[in-house]
């Protein structure tokens, strides 16, 4: 989706919401009485342009009605004064369990996505969150744990790893960081490509998203497999998502080639990480491909830190210099510490998981600036002492940099993390058709916030802390944020899974 594809898809979406305003009797929405009507507050829609004060009554799951006329339901809230917006989408989060998904609710989430990494059995994984979950869920096949399946020689602690993530709350990174640990620097062969490709397809007939594909943390995939999955990728009519295989703009051009010579559609997760200095040719090169046409998107978080385990390849030897930073720039998320030589030896031993101080304020405000840019959090798995990210992206954005700073309008920052995430999912999910806008008939997926007091508030000195100014979130038509507090038991969230289930639509 390029920039001048969401403006026709904007006027489009405004026309029709004209012509079915014409086409239903406001007497007759008046009438009805709604389970659940928000009164009297800001609504504001990216997709149509919409921003005015409306009533929004809620049937069920369903958006029914937004009137200037006042309307009766089972339960009314006012809701004057605050916005009320499509519920924020989430395309990068590694915290997929209720407790991540207690703070994801208050910084204003109603689906939060693990599509970077991805799962490696995503039948165990849907198994799994739909025994109760917050937020919506869902994820990509991981090429990191298929790859592995595909190899004779690591098949069976590949599969090992696989079985025992299934009964783990975040067997997604657990199963990962162990896999990569065995076969992070093999290969896959030629002869193992069917292998490969029949593993990826098992995962979308199972009902990923897409592909997975954080080629960094396994630097033994060469050149030719990455654009073996880009060939299968276009093939299926998928999407990637890849953390690119270095910081260094080749790494960019190696996943934007792929993707103009097969025609895969390509997400780059979390650019300004993966840019670093080199974030103004990086935007130049993805708003170039998009410019004629290629279905490349990317995404940018609103912090100058990064997080991942201390034992992945990021930090083999000679990190310092492809990163420009030191161990004093490393901070322990277990302690909040700063390391020196002798700990981060001790600690990469052992294994856990550090924050990376290394970028610069300029460049994430450059990244956000940037029309085509959207926002997700690469939230970490819930910890106390982990990455603030994890609690308060959303906000952050809204309050910091579009509030505050004034990088652009509310309504282009909401578009941000409502109806573009929701159109980057289109491709994989009928489900996507309903998301990220506030009109008649879409889900029922709301965040309600105050735009003057919104802010997140976790740091990186403290632990996990909600975010303020999130009065009201529902999810499927039912409250899990309301008056600014988390609701006991509430767990409307269902599977965004996609086309090659047997139905889009599954849930629960």
């Amino acid at each position: 989706m390029n920039a001048s594809g969401y403006t026709r898809d904007r006027i489009l979406a405004v026309l029709a919401v004209a012509a079915a305003a014409l086409a239903i009797p406001a007497a007759a929405t008046a009438q009805e009485t709604y389970d659940i009507v928000l009164a009297g507050g800001r609504v504001m829609d990216p997709e149509t342009g919409l921003d005015a004060v409306r009533n929004v009554g809620i049937n069920g799951s369903t958006i029914a009605a937004i009137s200037e006329e006042a309307l009766d339901g089972e339960v009314v809230v006012d809701v004057a004064g605050l916005v009320v917006s499509p519920g924020f989408i989430d395309l990068h989060a590694h915290g997929q369990t209720n407790r991540a998904n207690e703070f994801q609710a208050r910084d204003g989430v109603t689906t939060a996505l693990e599509m970077e990494s991805g799962v490696g059995r995503l039948a165990g994984y849907l198994a799994e969150r739909r025994k109760g979950a917050i937020l919506n869920y869902g994820a990509t096949v991981s090429h990191m744990s298929v790859r592995t399946l595909a190899m004779p020689r690591r098949r069976d602690a590949a599969q090992n790893a696989l079985e025992a993530a299934e009964d783990d709350a975040e067997g997604g990174l657990v199963e990962l960081s162990f896999i990569a640990s065995v076969a992070r620097y093999d290969p896959v062969a030629p002869d193992e490509y069917p292998a490969l490709r029949d593993a990826l397809a098992q995962g979308l007939a199972e009902g990923a998203l897409g592909i997975g594909m954080a080629h960094q943390y396994y630097p033994g995939a060469s050149l030719e497999e990455i654009l073996e999955v880009f060939k299968f990728a276009s093939a299926a009519n998928t999407t990637i998502y890849t953390h690119v295989r270095d910081m260094a703009i080749s790494a960019i051009q190696e996943v934007i080639a792929n993707a103009v010579a097969t025609g895969a559609s390509l997400h780059i997760v979390h650019m300004n990480s993966s840019s670093l200095w080199n974030v103004s040719p990086v935007l130049e090169l993805i708003g170039g491909v998009q410019r004629r046409g290629f279905d490349v998107t990317t995404e940018a978080y609103p912090y100058t830190g990064a997080s991942t385990g201390l034992q992945s390849t990021i930090f083999d030897p000679g990190w310092q210099d492809k990163l420009q930073i030191s161990y004093g720039d490393l901070q322990w998320q277990d302690t909040g510490e700063r390391l020196t030589e002798e700990t981060f030896n001790s600690y990469r031993a052992t294994g856990g998981t550090v924050i990376i101080h290394m970028m610069k304020e300029e460049w994430i405000r450059e990244a956000l600036a940037t029309d085509f840019v959207m926002v997700a959090s690469d939230g970490m798995p819930y910890a106390p002492g982990a990455h603030p990210r994890s609690a308060g992206t959303f906000s952050r954005f809204l309050g910091r940099y579009v509030r505050d700073e004034g990088l652009m309008p509310l309504m282009d920052g909401l578009a941000k993390i409502t109806i573009m995430p929701a159109k980057r999912l289109e491709g994989m999910t009928d489900q996507a058709s309903t998301m990220g806008r506030l009109q008649v008939g879409a889900t029922a997926d709301i965040t309600v916030f105050d735009p003057e007091t919104i802010i997140d508030t976790a740091t990186f000195e403290d632990d996990l802390s909600y975010s303020e100014g999130v009065a009201h979130v529902l999810v499927n038509g039912e409250f899990v944020v309301r008056d600014g507090e988390n609701v006991p038991d509430a767990m409307p969230g269902t599977a965004i899974v996609g086309r090659g289930t047997s139905g889009s639509k599954a849930g629960g």
